[in-house]
């Protein structure tokens, strides 16, 4: 018998934000799907807008196990893990400690497949998943606080400098196309479905 999968699976169990008061509460299993779909985004609006060569289905694959390790460490909320380097350097270090744990349960005839997507082994198409991960998060604050939560206020402007500091056409790309919508309801999005296919 063998835990690496189960383990995976309790990422529904993480839940995210939970320094903030949250009117739609999200665990790390639906994050990361949410940063897999935005990475697939914005790697191929690279492509296909921007003319770019970048790998999508391994991009995608890393970011659908990018927070694998919360299954140990638990969601650290960003403010207390960005609160001052050395909080930070002993956050990573947890990390890394955390990823040899999981990396010990994979078999050994899986271990090269998995262990890379575990260790983040892979820094040149990271920065799409660091880019979708942000911009999910940013998402999160716009459709909160389009429910009335100003909790997210803050939360929403720091994401928003820490996109723009990325410098990819993408992001903004995604933002001035795709973002809005996210602001929504239900029947001004099925009205406006209607409005496009007339």
């Amino acid at each position: 018998m063998n835990s690496f999968f189960a383990n995976l699976f309790r990422l529904r169990f993480i839940q995210r934000w939970n320094l903030m008061r949250s009117v739609m509460p999200e665990n790390v299993a639906e994050h990361s799907y949410h940063v897999a779909v935005l990475t697939h985004a914005l790697c191929t609006i690279a492509a296909e807008v921007y003319g770019k060569n970048v790998p999508v289905e391994r991009a995608v694959t890393l970011a659908l196990f990018h927070d694998a390790t919360e299954v140990i460490t638990g969601d650290i909320p960003s403010p207390v893990k960005h609160h001052n380097p050395r909080i930070l350097k002993g956050f990573r270090e947890i990390e890394d400690l955390a990823a040899d744990r999981l990396c010990d349960l994979i078999p050994r005839e899986l271990k090269k497949s998995y262990a890379p997507l575990i260790r983040e082994t892979e820094p040149e198409l990271y920065k799409w998943v660091k880019g979708a991960d942000l911009l999910d998060g940013y998402l999160k604050c716009l459709t909160e606080m389009s429910a009335g939560n100003r909790e997210f206020a803050i939360a929403k402007e720091d994401l928003k400098t820490r996109l723009d500091r990325l410098e990819m056409p993408e992001i903004d790309y995604f933002l001035e196309h795709f973002a809005p919508s996210f602001t929504k309801t239900l029947d001004e999005l099925s009205e406006e479905g209607l409005t496009e296919n007339r």
